[in-house]
């Protein structure tokens, strides 16, 4: 007898609801989300009600704090903690562990707004165990995925902690001179690595993404801008271990040192722009999400040869009204036109490839970019002191919570659901990662 015809049910379809288990599968998942959440509300504080900003950590020192620590940092941990996970083939962090890490992140920047000197505390060590614990699950997966070229990430995070320490004893002490050092060799770190990350992934997004284009690596001269890089930094360090009570501010020792600091930021600099003409950027202009990332390298570029300039006192004070001889047009330059347009374009581009989605703008992505341009130039116009500075700080702030707004709109649904093809991790076996280690979604 023929067997009786076999009668299926469908497959029911993927939930698409959101759920803590997608919110927290991969770290860029939170990161981006509390980062691109924090940074509308932290300027909107600071220009729109900057009275309320009176604790151990207050006025200018929480707004440079948390725009470095509690932002661009936050999301740099967020990139690194998925990307590592696709370099690597293993997931650093993802469930609780990673609800941890998102619970240090959170006490943090409560502690600091609102917590007083108990708070400031207990701020303070929620932020060093943000660190140590995103470091270690980093130096974890690449050490046992064996992917050589990122053995150095984790110690950079380490050193990006430590800066941030640092900052904080600062600030705590109400020293503004010191505190505006190490900012300055936090800045310079985080510079450290987004140059690394930058280098390996435009040329890799620009080229997936634009029939025929061919684009060289540049791994010698990025060692280069490396070495540079990481020497300015150490210069960095050491003039601050000069400055202590037991040096001389204004020495021979320091003024030499401090000169061979700026001629790394200024070589590093330079070479970035180099990396720029070579990778073809007029082959991307008809492509927002590349000529982005083009854009926000350029102006890291740009700020490392002013912050050249200022750390080595070429200019004299009254020249251009003290503009290029003072310490917040490099930090601007490098953290705002920098690192922030730079972060626009990557927190659409490869929240969209893990994701699962397809690789295109809509409407809003592209007028998030395009507020975030006007915003930078906005802000960068007001470093020149004029009668307009305020009502220019004011429109500045303006389109950066409409453009991180529009970023929230746009994503937050996203991110708290599951892939559309339910793959919750997309990696490569390690084998490849030593071929091609930039090739993150």
């Amino acid at each position: 007898m023929p067997p009786l015809t076999s009668i299926q049910e469908p497959a029911r379809p993927a939930s698409r609801s959101p759920s803590w288990g997608a919110f927290l599968a991969l770290g860029f998942r939170p990161l981006y989300f509390m980062g691109a959440g924090w940074a509308l509300v932290s300027i909107a504080l600071w220009i729109y009600a900057p009275q309320v900003l009176d604790g151990p950590l207050a006025g200018v020192y929480w707004h440079a704090h948390e725009m470095l620590w509690g932002f661009i940092i936050t999301i740099a941990v967020g990139f690194l903690l998925t990307a590592s996970a696709t370099w690597t083939g293993f997931n650093p962090l993802h469930g609780r562990p990673l609800g941890w890490l998102c619970l240090f992140w959170v006490i943090a920047r409560i502690g600091f707004l609102l917590g007083g000197d108990v708070g400031f505390w207990f701020a303070s060590l929620a932020e060093m165990l943000f660190f140590l614990l995103a470091a270690g699950s980093l130096a974890r997966v690449v050490l046992k995925g064996h992917s050589r070229r990122n053995y150095g990430l984790p110690l950079l995070l380490l050193a990006l902690g430590l800066a941030d320490l640092l900052y904080l004893l600062a600030a705590r002490d109400g020293n503004y001179l010191l505190l505006m050092q190490r900012f300055d060799l936090g800045l310079i770190g985080m510079a450290i690595v987004a140059l690394l990350i930058a280098r390996r992934v435009i040329p890799f997004f620009s080229m997936r993404m634009v029939s025929g284009l061919q684009i060289p690596m540049l791994t010698r001269s990025g060692h280069i801008q490396m070495v540079f890089s990481v020497l300015a930094l150490s210069l960095g360090v050491l003039l601050q271990v000069l400055a202590t009570p037991g040096g001389t501010p204004g020495s021979q020792p320091q003024a030499a040192l401090a000169w061979l600091m700026a001629a790394s930021l200024a070589i590093a600099g330079l070479i970035s722009l180099g990396q720029l003409w070579y990778w073809k950027p007029r082959a991307v202009l008809h492509k927002p999400m590349l000529w982005i990332l083009y854009l926000g390298y350029a102006f890291i570029a740009i700020g490392l040869l002013a912050a050249a300039i200022q750390i080595s006192g070429l200019f004299d004070p009254a020249l251009l009204r003290g503009l290029l001889a003072r310490s917040a047009t490099h930090v601007h330059l490098i953290g705002m036109a920098g690192f922030c347009i730079l972060i626009i374009g990557m927190i659409t581009r490869t929240a969209l490839g893990h994701l699962g989605r397809p690789l295109a703008l809509d409407g809003s992505m592209v007028a998030s970019y395009w507020l975030m341009i006007l915003a930078v130039a906005l802000r960068l116009a007001a470093l020149w002191p004029s009668a307009a500075t305020a009502t220019l700080l004011d429109l500045a702030a303006a389109a950066w919570v409409l453009c991180l707004g529009l970023y929230l709109w746009r994503f937050v649904p996203m991110l708290i659901r599951p892939r559309p093809d339910k793959q919750p991790v997309p990696v490569v076996q390690p084998k490849n990662v030593q071929q091609q280690p930039a090739q993150a979604q």
